[in-house]
């Protein structure tokens, strides 16, 4: 049977505990007060104190917020407890942004917006995490508890007596939707929306009303039981039948080859994968997606396997393998460029979270993806074949041609130079655009992080989620490529940055328009107002904090300006303009832009 892996729908939502340990046993998550502790002092005995102890319980340290009339007297809880960080952002979406690329590092993380104008807000942000599965907490300061079941008309809503529009909204994006009108049910609410968050691996909604989160109550009077998240355990005969069908179809292949997916990141698989890789030999390619959950430094590392616009030679070996095993994939149009992958099902191994299907034959659900690569690599017989054909195809890659002196600078040159900056003591994020193609191509040194939110794909994204993904490692210095249509959705937070003192450096690449949309399909539409990027950061530095910015326009001025940045800078936040030809693009968008065009410009199907 001939048929396309690049069709095949995106799998179910997956069922992990990323707030759990990291080898699925049972575990407290974070270390929590000792049951056996003094009882709590009656003014800490609030249900706003009470959510703050159980976020910091999680590992959420700092949490996201826009102030907000409904929200105001439960983040003045939240500010009291003294682990805890109230980082207020400069509008409901960055917040929820920002909490997304917190939780990518943390595993979990948290915003507070005010009723319906910020939680609509913060709707496009939360989505975005859905569709990454990530544990987000988004907290909402509801109405006054008194006006649930009366007739009253509110501000802030779209003028009827009635309150759920935000709740129904937030359902198809949420796991669970706890909604806090009264305090005997508060305490069991909040403890349930966590844990779901954690156990689910996808953001839940909690709304409190404002009249609340002040008030004593007894059952938050002494330190809470810690969270118990109880292991997912493979049926085990199935686990068995599985690796034995696995091994079995693996073992009779002349040249198999494993590809790494975005799920993976869910399914706390990464360790059994490389496990996996290291028993095989096979040749390791992650997708696009899954780029930085793998480690590129593998012996037997061929690259990013995206179709046609791969890295160089990995493409070849993949859809030439007789046996692909694919950890975590998701097929969707922009993975798959356009339905366009070369992959036969009937060659495919598919592993989920918590599912295993055979080619065309038999699937194995409630088997979990760690437990069965992991007891896969103990059975597979040693095959680097592929990883063979792959080195003696390999050709290295040449460098871009040097610039001459004061020649306009080109991308290439740009993202060569950007290579040389990573370490493990770095981290890359790459706003939607062209930015995916070109940081695709950088090779992340051992522990360098690298983040970017493909599924969703929503432009302005790496703005917040930098903010949020550098205030969880504070350790790390994030390179953020942005480019500038992007930047101008959500510019207002690096405001935050600033005020944060954090050191990350956005390199804003000011080619004038809506590069990605230009080669998916052009019009007037993509181009946009050109600003003074570094004048509009330098407005918002106003001589407040530690900030740097530079603008450049060939290779030795952007060589001067990162020589600043790493060293007399280190400890700034830098800005780094780059004025590049708005047809300056990877080859990579060209091939791509063109077959996603392809596949949306179908015609109708004859009824």
């Amino acid at each position: 049977m001939d048929t396309k892996i690049g069709s095949i729908d995106a799998c179910n939502p997956i069922h992990d505990d990323i707030g759990g340990p990291p080898n699925g046993g049972v575990s407290t998550v974070q270390n929590s007060s000792p049951l056996h502790s003094t009882a709590i002092t009656s003014c800490d005995a609030t249900l706003g104190r009470y959510l703050a102890r159980r976020l910091v319980e999680i590992g959420v340290t700092d949490v996201f917020s826009v102030p907000g009339d409904f929200n105001l007297t439960l983040l003045d809880h939240l500010i009291a407890e003294p682990n805890l960080k109230l980082i207020g952002c400069c509008n409901e979406l960055n917040a929820g942004y920002a909490a997304d690329g917190y939780a990518r590092s943390r595993g979990v993380g948290a915003c507070v917006v005010t009723f319906t104008v910020g939680g609509l807000s913060v709707l496009n942000a939360i989505a975005g995490a859905y569709s990454e599965n990530l544990p987000l907490i988004c907290i909402v300061g509801g109405p006054n508890s008194n006006d649930y079941g009366t007739n009253r008309i509110l501000h802030h809503t779209i003028g009827l007596p009635d309150f759920t529009q935000e709740l129904r909204c937030f359902q198809a994006i949420t796991c669970y939707q706890a909604v806090i009108n009264n305090l005997e049910e508060a305490h069991e609410l909040i403890d349930t929306a966590i844990s779901t968050a954690l156990k689910e691996s996808k953001p839940v909604y909690i709304s409190i009303s404002c009249n609340l989160p002040a008030i004593p109550l007894p059952a938050f009077s002494r330190h809470p039981v810690p969270f118990i998240l109880p292991p997912k355990v493979s049926n085990q005969i199935g686990l068995d039948a599985a690796v034995e069908a696995a091994a079995e179809f693996l073992n009779k292949a002349v040249k198999p080859v494993l590809v790494g997916g975005p799920k993976m990141r869910v399914a706390k698989a990464t360790d059994a994968f490389v496990e996996l890789a290291d028993a095989s030999g096979y040749g390791v390619a992650v997708m696009p997606s899954a780029k930085g959950q793998v480690p590129e430094h593998h012996k037997h590392f061929i690259g990013t396997y995206w179709g046609a616009v791969s890295t160089a030679f990995c493409a070849e070996i993949v859809e030439s393998a007789d046996a692909y095993l694919f950890a975590g994939p998701i097929f969707n149009d922009y993975s798959s460029v356009g339905y366009s992958l070369l992959l036969k099902k009937e060659k495919s191994i598919i592993v989920q979270p918590d599912r295993v299907t055979i080619g065309n034959g038999p699937a194995f659900g409630c088997v979990l993806m760690k437990e069965f690569l992991s007891k896969l690599a103990k059975r597979i017989k040693h095959n680097n074949t592929s990883y063979e054909n792959y080195h003696r195809i390999f050709v290295p890659g040449g460098k871009p041609l040097r610039d001459n002196p004061n020649e306009p600078l080109r991308v290439n040159v740009l993202f060569q130079h950007i290579q040389n900056m990573l370490s493990s003591d770095t981290a890359v994020l790459a706003e939607t655009g062209d930015s995916w193609f070109n940081c695709q191509k950088l090779k992340l040194p051992e522990g360098c992080g690298y983040e970017f939110q493909m599924q969703y794909g929503s432009i302005g994204w790496s703005v917040g989620a930098t903010l949020g993904y550098a205030q969880a490692m504070p350790n790390k210095r994030v390179i953020a490529c942005i480019g500038d249509g992007s930047f101008q959705v959500t510019a207002q937070d690096v405001s935050t940055m600033i005020r944060c003192g954090q050191k990350t450096i956005i390199f804003l690449i000011n080619n004038g328009g809506y590069t990605i949309e230009v080669e998916i399909h052009d019009g007037p539409y993509n181009v946009i107002k050109n600003w003074n990027y570094t004048a509009f950061v330098d407005a918002i530095h106003n001589g407040e904090g530690k900030c740097w910015t530079a603008k450049v326009r060939c290779e030795e001025e952007l060589v001067k300006a990162i020589n600043t940045a790493m060293n007399e800078e280190k400890e700034s936040f830098c800005f780094i303009e780059v004025i590049v030809h708005k047809d300056d693009t990877s080859k990579e968008l060209l091939e791509w832009g063109s077959r996603v065009s392809a596949a949306n410009s179908r015609p109708p199907n004859p009824q």
